[in-house]
């Protein structure tokens, strides 16, 4: 049986990456997807390759008027929303006192600021709706900090504690929140750590010294996410679920 038949799922960061697995990973199990990203194109694939029970918005999840007007209409085209996954993320490398304030202000603006934004708009659905899940991505670097990346850092951190604010205000709604922390995943995003080792090949061989399990893929972390919106993990609220192929156990 399908875990997630009859479920309104939006997901943020649909386009790309371990949102696209995501959405494509809950639509398969009978979820009816609302997909979120701003790359309007790229969206338009997922829409086509998944073709019904599909509503694709083009959104910037880092502006709030946005994310409310995209949330509204997803929610009334399925008249419900049971499961919120946020996914969208973005990280740009800059040493501390070289950072600008452009970048900082992004970062945290599409990492943490969205989640805000999206539960937000989204729980009072979700109460209507009888409950549900919110899955939050976080990432290693919400518990262990990288020199460089200090807005991506910061916000991942702010998503694991807005989780667990989020989870614990809400229990009394029948609404759980967890946060996915993945390792390095093979996306857009782990991109330029591949150069930085001349290339995807070379980076792989040199991962595991630090990831003992090599490089994740998306679908293992979409996997994730749809344990934590199915029902199979209904007395998992506030948790932070190590995705990270061993990183932190080193």
């Amino acid at each position: 049986m399908k875990r997630l038949k009859e479920k309104v799922a939006l997901v943020t960061g649909a386009a790309s990456g371990i949102g696209y697995a995501t959405a494509v990973s809950m639509w398969k199990e009978g979820a009816k997807i609302i997909a979120l990203d701003v790359n309007e194109s790229e969206l338009g694939k997922l829409k086509t390759s998944l073709s019904d029970r599909i509503t694709a918005i083009c959104c910037d999840v880092g502006k709030s008027e946005q994310v409310a007007s995209a949330v509204n209409a997803g929610v009334m085209e399925y008249e419900g929303l049971h499961i919120i996954c946020n996914c969208a993320g973005i990280a740009k490398a800059e040493p501390f006192l070289e950072m600008t304030n452009e970048n900082w202000e992004r970062t945290v603006a599409v990492n943490m600021s969205s989640v805000y934004y999206v539960c937000q708009s989204g729980i009072p659905y979700m109460k209507q709706s009888g409950g549900g899940s919110i899955i939050n991505c976080g990432s290693i670097a919400s518990v262990v900090a990288e020199t460089d990346l200090a807005a991506y850092c910061a916000s991942k951190a702010g998503v694991l504690a807005l989780t667990k604010v989020i989870a614990i205000e809400h229990a009394k709604d029948k609404i759980r929140a967890n946060c996915i922390c993945p390792g390095m995943t093979d996306t857009p995003m782990a991109e330029p750590y591949y150069e930085a080792y001349g290339g995807k090949a070379a980076y792989m061989e040199e991962i595991t010294d630090w990831q003992p399990l090599g490089l994740g893929r998306p679908e293992q972390i979409a996997s994730i996410a749809v344990f934590l919106a199915s029902e199979d993990s209904g007395m998992m609220t506030g948790s932070a679920v190590m995705a990270d192929g061993g990183f932190t156990a080193m």
